[in-house]
């Protein structure tokens, strides 16, 4: 014998009743119980009207007529139409009955867990027996048998527990007169030991079906629902979502317990007893295998390498914590604590308590936290009144994730891994708690923070193939562009090798800004920024934090000063941040050090590599020498290819106002040439290797030796033009200086003895720093391992593509 359950939405209309119908047409089981549940949505709607009535409200009149005209036209849809009076009058017959219920409840004002069973129960008992006519009907061998008129229950209404005993002598008495192929029951609903109605929780009706093939002795039971299996996490949630094919008992019911909808928690228990196959199919895909549950699970040798089967999780969550002094030693408290729950009925779902003894903290439904603070407040009245303990501290807003596995048991490394990934993504988890047996890691965070938890955690458990990266880009300029079709470009390349998938989340410029959670297209980055939103730095920001995506870079490809301002706010949020903007690492040491200790602290990266040198490793090997327990004694730079390249190519046949304007067409300086050849630039450059080398220096102790005129620094752009050509003398003088000693020159960075300044100087011939074409940087580093002979990074340190380039590695680093 078999046992074929088929849930609300596999009996939704007469369309899905036919398919449910052709399923159990091709069963080829010589019997069969085919459990049905409720119409799609008529349960809720029955204690809507309920309630309405109870509450006064007379529209629940109009809804139970709304119910009744669903089952009626179902009969018209199913019965033939010579048969269908008698079942019509049927239907008619018992909503005039549910009528007159919610009638007493009106009068009364009075909605009784007693009455809502006998209520409930109209949903079960009619969908089965319009079911069961109809596969007679159509001349299936098929009888309808009453779950009430089987199941025993003791008088806890709305969540009966079963006399199984009792249950177990009916139904074999039932199945020795009766000898049909197929028998449809209702689920859910059964009655007590004086013949009430009860019925067995919502989600009762896989109850009901696992009872009955457990009573039976079924060889199976199918659960027939809208999905293909039991799937690695809720696919509302995670796209990438798989159906599981195979899972132990025990792994199912711990992923049914927190909130993996498929499976009614209890279910699992009867069957699991008598060692019972339980196989979860899709009605609208009959063909596809769903998930078999079974103790003698066939595992391939990769599953056996598979750390978990799923991720479950529970919103509308409360978590209660009772503290104080007076619990330290007393060994009653957690007793007393869950024996008056257990009075109230109040279902406590996740336990944690300090070695201290000092407090215990409990998760609970959002709906008995009233209750509950309400019974904690009386039960422990004197302690709280002698401030034994403190009163319940109450936080909501809260979920329950949990990750599931077998394979978890004695493998190290698992929690960390939980929590690492969690906590990379600025998750903040509230309360931790496992089991000895290790099956289940179970944390309390914030409901906001569902949808991001369950996609990192899939993404980390069960997603090996691919990582999920989400980019916020600031700056659509010269380099801006270069590094947004480099990403374009490179981004098979990146799942193909590296495993990761960069998604352009967000853009911004300096007029508008665009989001786009599920990635912005190449074909449509132009629109989408041209129809965007207002750009602003600080509302990027809170769009970003809102959004909250996983594995998220914020990208700063600007020269503005109000980008940086954002960065605290993203860091504190573990956002990881990759500036090319100089500003920040630049700014005031106490804010250069806070940023990197906030980035420290959460968890998330602050890169800027190409701060200094463009895609050179500059500041990389710098880290890399002090991480390794080196020193830096000196720096001696070259760190501007903007000036590089105007004195490598100012030679005095032409003016030096037209090789700066060559510069500037060429996209090696800043959109005003004076930032560069003022030494401004260089000296933030300086001032940031410095730091990086470890020394607290700030931008005003810099020395900057100017060559340009005071004259050349004001006015506009247009004016520094022209005021430079007025002072071609002076520059053709710095020239012939240098050029009189066989020398060239050069704009050179030093750092030394905790100082460093910048300037022009005269480089010889022999000097590492003669041997620089066109727009090369080179660092020169003296440190206590290279103290003869330094270590060197030399090559092009400007140009939008080399930077773009730096800036996308910076990108690949952080994730």
């Amino acid at each position: 014998m078999k046992v074929l359950k088929f849930g609300g939405t596999s009996v939704a209309n007469a369309q899905h009743i036919i398919l449910t119908e052709n399923i159990v047409r091709k069963e080829t089981s010589p019997q069969i119980i085919v459990v049905v549940s409720a119409l799609q949505g008529v349960t809720d709607n029955l204690i809507k009207a309920a309630e309405q009535a109870s509450d006064k409200n007379e529209n629940y009149l109009p809804l139970i007529k709304t119910l009744e005209e669903k089952h009626l036209n179902l009969v018209k849809e199913l019965i033939p139409i010579l048969e269908q009076s008698a079942w019509l009058s049927f239907v008619k017959k018992h909503f005039n009955d549910i009528e007159e219920l919610c009638n007493g409840i009106f009068v009364l004002g009075e909605f009784t867990d007693r009455i809502k069973d006998k209520i409930t129960s109209y949903g079960e008992f009619l969908s089965s027996n319009i079911i069961a006519a109809r596969f007679k009907f159509e001349k299936l061998d098929a009888v309808w048998m009453n779950s009430a008129d089987q199941i025993v229950t003791n008088s806890n209404f709305t969540n009966a527990k079963v006399d199984f005993e009792a249950t177990e002598r009916n139904l074999k008495k039932y199945f020795e007169e009766n000898q049909h192929q197929i028998t449809v029951a209702p689920g859910f609903i059964a009655k007590d030991h004086l013949g009430n109605t009860t019925t067995l929780g919502r989600g009762g009706s896989d109850y009901t079906a696992s009872i009955y093939a457990s009573l039976v002795n079924a060889e199976e039971l199918q659960i027939w629902t809208d999905v293909s299996g039991m799937m690695t996490a809720d696919p509302k949630l995670s796209s990438n979502a798989k159906p599981i094919p195979e899972i132990s008992y025990q792994e199912a019911m711990e992923l049914s317990h927190f909130g993996a909808k498929v499976l009614y928690a209890p279910t699992i228990h009867p069957v699991m007893l008598k060692n019972i196959d339980l196989r979860i199919k899709n009605t609208f895909e009959p063909e596809a295998l769903g998930t078999l549950v079974s103790h003698n699970i066939k595992v391939s040798a990769a599953e056996e390498q598979q750390i978990a089967v799923g991720i479950s999780n529970m919103n509308h969550i409360v978590l209660l914590t009772l503290e104080g002094s007076g619990m330290v030693g007393t060994p009653d408290i957690s007793a007393k604590l869950f024996q008056c729950f257990s009075q109230e009925k109040i279902n406590v779902l996740f336990i944690t308590q300090s070695s201290s003894e000092h407090s215990i903290t409990l998760a609970i439904n959002e709906k008995d936290v009233v209750n509950a603070e309400l019974i904690i407040n009386s039960s422990f009245e004197d302690d709280l009144k002698f401030n034994r303990i403190c009163p319940v501290k109450i936080e909501s807003g809260l979920s329950i994730v949990a990750l599931v596995g077998e394979n978890m048991k004695s493998r190290s490394g698992v929690s960390a891994k939980m929590f690492g990934c969690l906590g990379n993504n600025g998750i903040n988890i509230r309360a931790i708690a496992q089991g000895s047996s290790e099956k289940n890691i179970s944390i309390v965070i914030l409901e906001k923070d569902i949808r991001k938890a369950v996609n990192v955690l899939h993404e980390e458990f069960f997603e090996s193939e691919i990582k999920q990266v989400h980019l916020y880009i600031c700056g659509t300029g010269n380099v801006g562009s270069k590094l947004i079709q480099q990403i374009y470009d490179q981004n098979k390349y990146l799942q193909e090798n590296l495993l990761i998938n960069v998604r352009i989340a967000g853009i911004s410029n300096s007029r508008k800004m665009a989001f786009a959670d599920k990635g912005i297209l190449e074909n449509e980055l132009n629109e989408k920024l041209e129809n965007g939103e207002k750009a602003c730095s600080k509302k990027f920001a809170e769009e970003i934090i809102s959004r909250n995506l996983r594995n998220l870079v914020f990208v700063d490809i600007t020269a503005n000063e109000e980008v940086p301002e954002i960065y605290e706010t993203l860091l504190k949020s573990s956002i990881n941040i990759v500036a090319c903007n100089k500003i920040a690492a630049s700014s005031d040491f106490e804010k250069y050090k806070s940023l990197k200790n906030i980035a420290k602290n959460h968890s998330c990266k602050f890169f800027f590599e190409t701060n200094v040198g463009a895609g050179l490793p500059i500041i990389g090997t710098i880290n890399d020498l002090i991480r390794s327990g080196d020193k830096i004694t000196s720096i001696q730079a070259v760190l501007s290819g903007t000036l590089n390249f105007v004195f490598n190519n100012y030679d005095g046949s032409k003016p030096f106002s037209e090789v700066v304007a060559q510069a500037q067409k060429e996209g090696f300086t800043e959109p005003d040439p004076r930032l560069d050849l003022a030494g401004t630039d260089v000296a933030r450059k300086i001032l940031i290797l410095a730091r990086e080398a470890g020394y607290p220096l700030q931008f005003d102790e810099i020395e900057n030796i100017r060559f340009l005129p005071d004259e050349c620094m004001q006015g506009s752009v247009d004016d520094f033009y022209a005021t430079m050509i007025q002072y071609e003398d002076h520059f053709k003088k710095i020239l012939d200086e240098a050029k009189k000693d066989g020398k060239i020159l050069k704009y050179v960075a030093e750092f030394k003895d905790g100082k460093a300044k910048v300037g022009l100087q005269h480089i010889a011939p022999e000097s590492d720093l003669y041997h620089l074409y066109g727009k090369d940087n080179i660092v020169i580093l003296k440190t206590l391992r290279y103290s003869e002979q330094p270590l060197v990074v030399k090559g092009a340190g400007a140009g939008a593509e080399v930077t773009a380039s730096g800036v996308f590695a910076d990108i690949v680093r952080s994730v």
